[in-house]
């Protein structure tokens, strides 16, 4: 199965390197610990190419976001032709988060899953990292009801847990005052860079295409060359014997005058041929019982 496994989460994720799975990931990239989540990290092995990170600076908002993600993931599908997806929504892209760096609201949040649900692919959704609690809740809350097609009220209803989603108590979030540091430019580098590494993936990968090897298939000629005498032979072998042996036999005028060339110790009777051969004998019978007759 081939499978597509992405994230939108700040961190990045280690690649796969095996040709079933490819994952692309959508995160904030500094030079911290690992290390890597690079726009240059496109897998190893085997599985080069099959890694694609789309590495982001502070303050990414909806609109930005969406100018990328919706382009990539296109071209992702378009070539990989995955046969179910794993989704998974990382809460610490939302605006508001206090270890984040990103300004998205749960409406450009929701754009991604509704994207990857016009593909009618399987879709295993998965939460993410996230430390702002009422955020994370609100967050897979409403990405739940946009993969059910359900439309939720902004208005929080009462429950046991109502006061901590003040001072507002609604379900959506709003932007912050954060500068987007990634002007368009950057991201347009960033897609045709992302476009000429899915460029070198083959068309939807699958099960490797093998040269048959030149003894892979047996010749029927060399089974009946090289057949064992002591071997019994199968009854589809033996009615193809006999079907050659009459086909190349003698004619019925030469059985009958005794003159046909046939070896009779190595030869298999037809049905026409032993029939006559049964006649010859009672002829011989006959004769022998006359010669026992004239003797006594």
């Amino acid at each position: 199965m081939l499978t597509l496994a992405f994230t939108m989460v700040m961190e990045w994720r280690k690649p796969f390197t095996p040709l079933t799975v490819m994952t692309v990931s959508f995160h904030k990239y500094r030079k911290y610990f690992p290390g890597t989540g690079d726009l240059t990290d496109i897998g190893a092995e085997n599985g080069k190419y099959y890694s694609v990170n789309v590495p982001f600076k502070d303050g990414i908002n909806d609109d930005s976001y969406e100018s990328i993600f919706k382009p990539v993931m296109t071209k992702v599908i378009e070539m990989y032709q995955p046969r179910a997806i794993v989704m998974q929504c990382g809460a610490d892209s939302l605006s508001g988060y206090r270890l984040g760096c990103f300004n998205l609201t749960l409406k450009g949040h929701g754009k991604c899953v509704e994207l990857m649900k016009t593909w009618n692919q399987l879709i295993l959704l998965q939460g993410g990292v996230g430390y702002t609690t009422k955020n994370m809740a609100c967050c897979w809350t409403y990405e739940t009801a946009v993969v059910l097609g359900e439309e939720l009220a902004n208005q929080l209803p009462y429950n046991d847990y109502f006061k901590f989603y003040g001072p507002d108590f609604q379900l959506h979030i709003s932007h912050s005052n954060m500068t987007n540091k990634n002007i368009p430019k950057y991201l347009e580098k960033i897609k045709m860079h992302l476009f000429e590494n899915i460029r070198m993936l083959p068309h939807a990968p699958g099960v490797q295409m093998q040269a048959i090897p030149a003894n892979g298939i047996k010749n029927e000629s060399d089974d009946e060359e090289e057949g064992n005498t002591d071997q019994r032979i199968s009854i589809r072998d033996s009615v193809k014997c006999s079907l050659c042996n009459a086909e190349f036999s003698g004619s019925e005028d030469e059985v009958a005058k005794g003159t046909g060339h046939r070896n009779h110790s190595c030869f298999k009777p037809g049905p026409q041929i032993a029939q006559v051969d049964e006649e010859k004998g009672k002829q011989n019978a006959k004769e022998g019982q006359k010669e026992m007759t004239k003797e006594l």
